[in-house]
């Protein structure tokens, strides 16, 4: 079994990686969708964020509003630490239970854990290999205000992560997407016949 992390700033396109690598074979755990299964309505998470934060962070229908809640704690590090420290542990359980799942069906899975903030919270040094998505400050920009998000909103976004260029130091590999969709599916396959050499020599390794 090989762990990949995926990483990269907002608006960069791992999603769309991810598929990439999913067509080719890969397993893959977005921690975006951890992150949203472990604060359903009354579910420990939630309460907790609920009573830090109040109810003012709700739905009509009870379900967390994340545009509210990101919109408080982007830029308030203390509010984003609090909210971090609710939510990050619970992911990882969340995640450690899926990488068994997946190992149970296929010893030699490639995973694929895609993870915003891999760098930021040191997850880069759990994983075999790290990819990086890259694009120029630009791009970046231009994607989250196509989402809708104000360009003051969009710049707190990107100021709250780690800067590109940090986590590109510890990339194995980069992919840089600011082209086509066709230049970056390119550039994974080439990465993950690396990656299958990669884990097919480690299994060798692992087995003498």
């Amino acid at each position: 079994m090989l762990i990949v992390g995926l990483t990269g700033g907002i608006g960069c396109g791992k999603s769309v990686v991810s598929r990439f690598f999913r067509e080719l074979g890969a397993y893959s755990i977005d921690w975006d969708e951890l992150s949203r299964d472990i604060v359903l309505p009354h579910h420990e998470a939630w309460e907790e964020i609920v009573d830090y934060f109040g109810k003012e962070v709700l739905n009509a229908d009870m379900t967390l509003n994340r545009e509210e809640l990101g919109r408080i704690v982007f830029g308030n590090t203390e509010k984003l630490k609090k909210l971090e420290s609710i939510t990050h542990p619970r992911i990882a359980l969340e995640d450690f239970h899926r990488v068994q799942q997946i190992s149970e069906t296929n010893p030699d899975a490639i995973i694929i854990k895609e993870v915003p903030l891999l760098v930021e919270v040191g997850g880069h040094r759990f994983v075999d290999r790290v990819v990086v998505v890259s694009v120029n400050k630009e791009t970046q920009m231009r994607r989250l205000v196509q989402r809708g998000l104000p360009e003051e909103e969009a710049r707190k976004r990107i100021a709250s992560q780690s800067p590109q260029e940090e986590k590109v130091k510890v990339a194995h590999f980069v992919i840089h997407n600011d082209g086509s969709l066709q230049e970056t599916k390119q550039q994974v396959e080439t990465i993950y016949k690396e990656l299958q050499a990669f884990s097919q020599g480690k299994s060798q390794v692992n087995s003498n």
